[in-house]
């Protein structure tokens, strides 16, 4: 029989509130302690207090730490514990449910409501193969469900799960929201390992999410250029992380996610100020995360790479936020396998948000769950996000292959057979043939002036000018100035690309911007008057089509040398959504193989597609999305090395 006594723990620090010793002022930052094995945080403030008889209870015969806390479990005194079979399935439902519960909390169970289970007698039941007391407390208490420690002082204190950040994912862990102070914190704690932070996360069991809350419960993590209140932010630069205090306002992205209940569990690494880095010789200040698919060691794109990352890697955590401006969604999705949205420009607003371009900047998601994908994106864009009865009456396609393409190699191959696989599965579920749109062609023979180039050179300089030219003067100039004015005019290191591409804005005269400026709001206007038309809310779909693409598959290993950065000049498919602000949304698909030349190992990597939709019609991917994994058509990824699961190579066990 197992036993839920054994508790073997090491406390950090376990102190109440501030106190003076031997002259010295000491701050109870909170506890780390391990229980069978698992490392928990628990805070320094205890959810809940004056418990004492509940304590003299639980401790009875039970071993506890040094400092006296036993682990119990609340339970509502309701039909699900009427009696001993019904407990000991609502245990079992929280041992499915949860990853911080587990039976070491059975030194004692209190039930919440008062009454007692049915059909045994005295205060100690058999549950889980495990001798457990039982106490009450009454239902006024409002005590959620789920695990705790309890203290020699009646003190109630509800545990955090810390998980090593194996990957590298995350920047800082965020501690549990302070509601006395209105901030945040970084995490005070660690586990074994190297370099391996702890991150927190709270029981599922506490949370209900509701109409007001549709997010409760949900663990969030946060790029680490989205201001969160008592945190720093880095931007992916040391020099900036370090000049700058902890900031008192907090991002409309994250604030908003908070009010529908997220769970901000950490902050996120970012390439440097949101350019696309890659990992050998590009990431200098910090290390570029690991990607967890086929041998863990392909690049992550970036610049969203912490949260592709993240969600790649952790089934413990369930949403990320990231930024797109040219692709910084998109690509750490593809290559992770995952969902993610770039969003039509200007859905939320970037308040105490680090930008790159206002003009191409946005805030989206990447996430394995589309159920929690939509809900986020319903709290964050909140009504500039519309949903339609219907899908769009056109399905069309940009540079898919086709059934007799040639492919470069097998693993081309088998992500040509993929999305071929889902375009016809696609095309029944609508009930439409898709058409191929060649848009290229078509800018030639309607372009508004015959002496236009065409789109590959009209476009090539745009992205790189607009990228450069803004935040040359939105960002590094302040900071430069900041930094000189603290160092004694010194210049802060910035890593390669961020260097080369502010050099490449100062090349420029000011009026590029304008021309680039002018570029895209050329195309712009040609995608909406002879490609998808802005979305019309008085039609029952909003969009007149769907429109599919796609990257394939991905091979790029981060222990590649390159040639020193560029500027990213040139157009290609997936800049049609950052100059046309349209939404682009990355669906996975399934999986091809390829030879791995770290393993000498076929190993797989993800398939995804991309989704277009006109300007304002992001609502209509969203109902897309959910129809089709309903019919079974897309699934859900998992976290692991690929996409139906597994572990990671090279994790710590």
């Amino acid at each position: 029989m197992g036993s839920s006594r054994d508790l073997v723990g090491f406390f950090t620090l376990f102190v109440v509130g501030v106190q003076l010793v031997w002259g010295q002022l000491v701050l109870d930052i909170g506890s780390t302690l391990s229980m069978n094995g698992i490392y928990y945080y628990l805070p320094s403030k205890p959810y809940s207090h004056g418990y004492n008889s509940v304590y003299a209870t639980s401790a009875s015969g039970s071993k506890s730490s040094r400092l006296g806390l036993v682990p119990i479990t609340v339970v509502n005194s309701d039909a699900a514990t009427s009696n001993l079979a019904a407990l000991e399935n609502t245990l079992n439902a929280f041992s499915k449910q949860d990853d911080v519960w587990g039976d070491g909390f059975l030194s004692a169970i209190i039930l919440q409501g008062g009454s007692s289970v049915q059909g045994f007698g005295g205060s100690t039941v058999n549950v889980r193969n495990r001798s457990t007391t039982l106490a009450t407390i009454q239902a006024s208490t409002n005590i959620p469900q789920g695990p705790y420690f309890i203290s020699p002082t009646g003190d109630l204190y509800q545990p955090y799960r810390l998980y090593p950040d194996t990957e590298g994912a995350f920047t800082q862990p965020i501690g549990p929201f302070d509601a006395a102070t209105a901030t945040y914190a970084a995490l005070p704690a660690t586990v074994p390992g190297i370099s391996s932070p702890g991150v927190a996360v709270p029981s599922r069991l506490y949370y209900t999410r509701t109409a007001a809350q549709p997010l409760a419960g949900v663990r969030t993590g946060i790029k680490d250029i989205f201001d969160i209140t008592g945190l720093q932010t880095s931007d992916g630069n040391r020099a900036y992380y370090n000049l700058y205090p902890p900031r008192n306002a907090t991002a409309l992205p994250v604030q908003r996610l908070i009010d529908a209940g997220a769970i901000l569990v950490g902050k996120m690494k970012t390439s440097q100020f949101a350019n696309g880095e890659v990992a050998t010789a590009d990431w200098v200040d910090y290390h570029e995360p690991f990607n967890p698919r086929g041998d863990g060691y392909q690049d992550t794109s970036s610049s969203s790479s912490g949260p592709g990352s993240g969600i790649g890697s952790y089934p413990w955590l369930d949403l990320t936020l990231g930024s797109d401006t040219g692709g910084s969604i998109r690509g750490p999705s593809q290559v992770q396998g995952v969902y993610g949205n770039r969003p039509t420009r200007g859905l939320v607003p970037l308040t105490n948000t680090m930008p790159l371009a206002p003009e191409l900047d946005t805030a989206g998601f990447l996430v394995r769950d589309p159920t929690i994908w939509t809900a986020a994106a319903k709290a964050m864009y909140q009504g500039a996000l519309p949903f339609f009865p219907q899908f769009p009456p056109k399905l069309q396609t940009i540079n898919f292959p086709l059934p007799n393409t040639t492919a470069s190699d097998s693993t081309r191959a088998e992500a040509n057979a993929i999305l071929l696989a889902f375009l016809s599965k696609i095309e029944t579920f609508l009930k439409l043939k898709a058409s191929p749109v060649n848009y290229t062609a078509l800018w030639d023979q309607v372009k508004p002036d015959a002496a236009l180039p065409p789109l590959s050179i009209l476009l090539n300089r745009t992205y790189p000018t607009l990228i450069s030219k803004e935040q040359t003067k939105n960002v590094r100039d302040p900071f430069f100035a900041d930094y000189a004015a603290m160092n004694d005019g010194r210049t802060p290191f910035v890593d390669p690309v961020p260097k080369a591409r502010w050099a490449f804005g100062d090349s420029l005269p000011a009026s590029e911007l304008d021309v680039a400026i002018a570029n895209k709001t050329l195309f712009q206007t040609f995608w909406e008057n002879y490609v998808l038309p802005a979305g019309d809310n008085r039609t029952a779909y909003c969009s007149q089509s769907i429109i599919l693409y796609s990257s394939g598959v991905n091979i790029l290993y981060r222990n590649t040398y390159l040639q020193p950065p560029k500027p990213p000049f040139g157009f290609d498919d997936s800049q049609i959504s950052i100059f046309a602000e349209v939404p682009d949304f990355v669906v996975p698909l399934g999986s091809a193989s390829y030879n791995s030349t770290v393993t000498n190992h076929t190993e797989v990597l993800p398939v995804s597609v991309d989704i277009i939709a006109a300007r304002g019609c992001d609502g209509v991917i969203f109902s897309l999305v959910e129809a089709l994994l309903q019919a079974g058509i897309i699934t859900i990824p998992l976290a692991g090395q690929t996409i139906t699961g597994g572990e990671i190579l090279y994790k710590h066990r």
